[in-house]
């Protein structure tokens, strides 16, 4: 079994925002405020579009047979097409199973516009049956194959009035979501050089999925109690080991 589950962490593209509305000359943070108006104008919401949005982190964990590793792709100095090419490299490698929360709606959409600016080729993510039967069947784009689990999609029986956030389930099962940090917050912590405390929440946003999906593979009967108990088990072993403080503070938290 390769299984990873990914989270991103993105910030506005102000490279794009200076090219497009001529707005050479403004720091970051006025240039993102301008785009961030314009988007509220158009529509009523800052919230920018998918392509607008430039990734600083992506985290993952990965299960395999005898194994779980949680990390972030890079270092803090990697740029964004180093972090993208990673990724898409990890699915080239092993072909996984990929878990999201909302990974259909936000993470992946997002990935597809960075690794097309950045000339990212990702066959293996790309393939739907054409050079391998297998995944004309299972494949990581379709909304309803199994290759690409979004547990925010599925949980919500693919309907918009059903969804729920991940800080929100985590909780409702024991574990320890958000921990004071949110995705609203990345851009002023990117702005105020906290691209480590970035990284780490991206983590734990990871740790907080993969947890809710173990619940999930026990409710559809592929696990069972004592299988589950084993792998959580395995997640606390892991994160102990590592004794990073934004893990030992998640251990912590997680009461189930």
């Amino acid at each position: 079994m390769h299984c990873f589950s990914f989270d991103i962490e993105t910030v506005p593209d102000v490279e794009f925002g200076r090219r497009f509305w001529d707005l050479d000359g403004l720091p970051d943070d006025e240039v993102a405020t301008a785009m961030m108006f314009k988007r509220q104008q158009q529509t009523g919401s800052e919230f920018l579009p998918l392509h607008l949005q430039r990734i600083v982190a992506i985290s993952v964990s990965f299960r395999t047979a005898d194994s779980f590793k949680v990390w972030t792709l890079g270092d803090e100095e990697s740029g964004e097409a180093e972090i993208v090419q990673r990724f898409f490299d990890g699915i080239e490698k092993y072909t996984p199973d990929l878990v999201s929360w909302n990974g259909g709606g936000f993470d992946l959409p997002v990935l597809h516009y960075r690794a097309l600016k950045h000339k990212i080729q990702a066959p293996r993510y790309w393939e739907t049956g054409d050079n391998d039967r297998e995944f004309k069947w299972n494949n990581y784009l379709s909304r309803f194959h199994w290759r690409h689990v979004d547990l925010m999609d599925v949980l919500a029986g693919y309907q918009p009035r059903g969804k729920a956030s991940l800080d929100q389930m985590a909780v409702l099962l024991g574990f320890p979501g958000k921990l004071g940090m949110s995705g609203d917050k990345v851009w002023d912590t990117y702005l105020a050089g906290g691209i480590r405390e970035i990284r780490d929440y991206c983590e734990t946003d990871v740790l907080n999925t993969w947890l809710v999906y173990l619940r999930f593979e026990f409710m559809r009967g592929n696990l069972d109690e004592a299988e589950l108990a084993r792998e959580f088990a395995l997640v606390r072993e892991t994160l102990v080991a590592m004794d990073q403080p934004h893990l030992n503070e998640f251990l912590a938290a997680w009461t189930d």
